[in-house]
């Protein structure tokens, strides 16, 4: 390069990159007999409108070995991030601490479906306040919050009346925000 530094873009995985949702919703549906829906969702997360006594079921989930490894790629996130690659240096950047037991099945998810993304630009952590990017596109408010760069949030049912970050919807929205 020309001597200039890179800004660096850090990308969260979960209802990001990867639609663990629907997943979810599949499977509770599945198991519980019900219809549920992102509509049903629009300004709560799963954990909170599932009854208390299902949510060990929703724990359960993410804890089987075939959960991460069937999760659908998040639409255009495939092109945007390639082409982003080319402007700035991409991280994934996962709070994967909060069910250790996924790091394999995301590593691989990660391998197949970003196979352009090195796994030295893999980060698997707790709380991201410890990365040291100038953007995080996060779906969770509360990882915006402690993230010291610029938070974006990546829209998603939960988070849809969090205020008080730059939003997007979808990655075409990241596309025009970062390379138009």
């Amino acid at each position: 390069m020309n001597g200039v530094s890179r800004k660096i873009i850090a990308v969260d995985m979960d209802e990001v990159i990867a639609d663990a949702l629907s997943e979810h919703l599949h499977r509770y549906n599945r198991d519980f007999g019900t219809k549920v829906t992102t509509k049903d969702l629009h300004g709560k997360w799963l954990w909170d409108y599932v009854p208390a006594d299902h949510q060990n079921a929703l724990m359960q989930y993410m804890l089987s070995e075939d959960f991460f490894s069937c999760l659908e790629v998040m639409p255009h996130a495939q092109r945007v991030l390639a082409k982003l690659q080319t402007r700035y240096d991409i991280f994934i950047a996962s709070a994967a601490m909060e069910v250790p037991s996924s790091f394999n099945a995301k590593y691989r998810w990660l391998a197949e479906h970003f196979s352009f993304i090195p796994s030295s630009r893999v980060v698997f952590c707790g709380d991201k306040s410890i990365l040291q990017a100038d953007y995080l596109i996060d779906d969770n408010p509360r990882q915006l919050r402690l993230f010291r760069g610029e938070g974006i949030m990546f829209t998603s049912p939960a988070n849809v009346f969090v205020t008080g970050f730059k939003r997007v919807n979808d990655w075409l929205d990241v596309e025009k925000m970062f390379l138009e």
